[in-house]
């Protein structure tokens, strides 16, 4: 049980992490929702769809690939160096072919020049930090790798709320001061670029002290496997950036007007609390998982942590799809935006499939077939795709929530079917899909029947019946933990 407790202390502190960056962050959408036009807010979504193909390309699996030999490897130290010289010369090679044709970036991505080249860096200096964090938690240093996230999402916020709602008035306030100096009217998204960038260089900043203590050697040998085991990881990358991202893309080359693009960028937002849930959960298990994989044991492990997985995120998944109206009246304070928010259970739900996907991938990681994972991206990305071709000019970007639930759900029951071929996992199937198929019920009377979408009696009593089916079905387990500490 200590192994279990082990684990849930790290996944709270990484989720603490990523979930009080991510909810810090949550304030940047109601603002962006006051401050842009939503044509204006719809570019920024369509531009950070297009960083994170950027970011995959960046780190091509490395991260993947250092905490896999990380554990194989006994030079850990070698396994550090050639994976951080492998990424900073290739961030070097990047930034300098970028910076030279950023003008045919800029004209090809239908960006100005200048949000290029702020993205260029961002992108950049983002990369160089991705082995010093990896390291912190392959190191198991999860409270100073927190410090070091929350600090750099509160100043990218702190600089937000200054450059949009602080600086204009200290400008139109005093005309002659010293603010006008630096402020520049309507360059609202060129703040939100500014304020990314300063985030990012102060990360490196904290973190660029690996740069100096490292010994800078090489291993071709090494670095040839790390390679071979990362490229089906960037693969599988660049599916999943389809996957999450490319609905945004496509709906402005489909003619979706900005002003709906818009709206369901911002309603997005509210279907990422199972987003948090999910990434936090995956820092603190994948390291857990190539760490316990010699264990006589490890496959039942694997079914109990999935089957706690299922819980919590069904929990999440009804929770929040109940109480959907009370939320997006704080992350989307602007009623023009509601349109959209029929995207929200099925965008909760898609996540809550990919979180499940995530848990049921660990037996290719394990065995070493990263291959068969971007195989199956590749799926869920042609199933993306395709969905959204079809679907979007008929029902506009509800077919792209479709799209992403059914791509997620699909590589779902791959993974799951390929893997007890492979790796059989003794899931327990009938409680896993027992709760899954009563948080999907109770979430779609909560908000499909329009005479129950406001009785909010009615939603406490379905959360409190899920709750104690959960207790009844988990009592004995329950009561064992609560023994033992």
């Amino acid at each position: 049980m200590s192994l279990y407790k082990n684990l849930f202390k790290q996944t709270i502190i990484y989720g603490l992490a990523t979930v009080l960056p991510r909810m810090l962050s949550f304030l940047l959408n109601p603002l962006y929702v006051d401050v842009l036009p939503s044509k204006e807010f719809a570019d920024v979504s369509i531009v950070f769809s297009w960083l994170v193909f950027f970011n995959v390309i960046l780190s091509y699996g490395m991260e993947t690939a250092y905490f896999r030999f990380f554990n194989s490897e006994d030079d850990k130290k070698k396994v550090f160096s050639t994976s951080i010289v492998s990424l900073f010369w290739s961030s070097m090679a990047f930034l300098v072919l970028a910076l030279l044709y950023r003008d045919t970036l800029a004209n090809w991505a239908n960006i100005e020049v200048e949000y290029v080249t702020y993205t260029i860096w961002i992108l950049v200096l983002d990369a160089l930090v991705i082995i010093p964090f990896s390291k912190l938690r392959a190191e198991k240093r999860p409270l100073y790798y927190a410090v070091v996230k929350i600090g750099s999402v509160v100043v990218n916020l702190a600089l937000n709320l200054f450059f949009l709602l602080v600086l204009p008035k200290l400008a139109n306030n005093n005309p002659d001061g010293i603010f006008n100096t630096f402020y520049y009217p309507d360059f609202e998204v060129g703040y939100i670029f500014v304020s990314n960038l300063i985030a990012s260089l102060a990360t490196f900043l904290i973190l660029s002290p690996d740069y100096f203590k490292l010994n800078w050697k090489f291993d071709w040998i090494l670095w040839k496997k790390m390679m071979t085991y990362g490229f089906p990881i960037l693969l599988a990358g660049l599916a999943f950036a389809i996957n999450e991202h490319f609905d945004k893309i496509l709906l402005e080359k489909l003619h979706v007007p900005k002003s709906d693009i818009g709206a369901y960028a911002a309603c997005y937002k509210i279907g990422m609390f199972m987003v948090l849930f999910r990434t936090a959960y995956t820092l603190g298990i994948e390291p857990f998982f190539f760490s316990h994989a010699n264990n006589e044991n490890a496959q039942q492990t694997y079914a109990t942590i999935t089957k706690y997985f299922v819980i919590f995120g069904s929990f999440i998944c009804l929770f929040v799809i109940a109480f959907v109206d009370l939320l997006k009246q704080v992350l989307v304070p602007n009623e023009s935006y509601w349109e959209a928010d029929k995207v929200v259970p099925l965008i909760v739900l898609a996540n809550f499939f990919l979180g499940i996907y995530t848990n049921l991938s660990v037996w290719y990681k394990l065995i070493d077939k990263t291959k068969i994972g971007a195989y199956i991206s590749i799926i869920g990305a042609i199933v993306t795709l395709a969905l959204n071709w079809i679907l979007i000019p008929k029902i506009s970007y509800y077919g792209s929530a479709i799209a992403t639930i059914a791509a997620y759900g699909t590589m779902m029951v791959i993974s799951y079917r390929m893997g007890q071929k492979k790796y059989p996992i003794p899931y327990d199937k009938p409680r896993i899909l027992g709760y899954l198929a009563l948080s999907i019920v109770f979430s779609a009377v909560s908000f499909y029947i329009p005479s129950l979408r406001e009785n909010y009696y009615l939603k406490i009593v379905l959360i409190s019946l899920f709750l104690y089916f959960i207790y009844y079905n988990e009592k004995a387990t329950l009561l064992r933990i609560v023994k033992r500490s």
